[in-house]
């Protein structure tokens, strides 16, 4: 097992299951994505630049999914997170029913149709 795969394994309920929602999601959605383990999170890749990570937060009581090119996103800006970040956005989930698949999917879809247009907008 990889060690992004145990992160997500390894946490504690409802985390996990949160956890191996996203990751079904991601990677049914952008298949092409990879999986790699960086900066102690499981981070995904797409086409060598990075696409999104998760961070499970036990101490705040919450899972991240971050989007690495969210200063290029247009759709659902009223579920995505700042929490006093500048360009970080991320959808950020408590328990599993909060998790509204269509509007992951959607998303998903937008950032990998922006993914080549780097971290910062310009």
């Amino acid at each position: 097992m990889n060690p992004a795969e145990a992160y997500i394994l390894n946490q504690k309920e409802p985390f996990k299951s949160i956890l191996l929602q996203l990751q079904v999601l991601v990677e049914t959605t952008v298949p092409e994505v990879k999986l790699d383990y960086k900066y102690k999170l499981p981070f995904y890749y797409l086409h060598n630049n990075p696409f999104c990570y998760f961070n499970a937060s036990l101490k705040k009581g919450y899972v991240d999914m971050c989007l690495w090119n969210s200063a290029h996103l247009t759709v659902h800006q009223d579920k995505l997170v700042t929490d006093g970040r500048k360009v970080m956005k991320s959808l950020r989930y408590s328990h599993m029913d909060e998790i509204d698949g269509e509007v992951v999917v959607e998303l998903l879809e937008e950032a990998k149709s922006v993914n080549h247009k780097g971290f910062y907008k310009n």
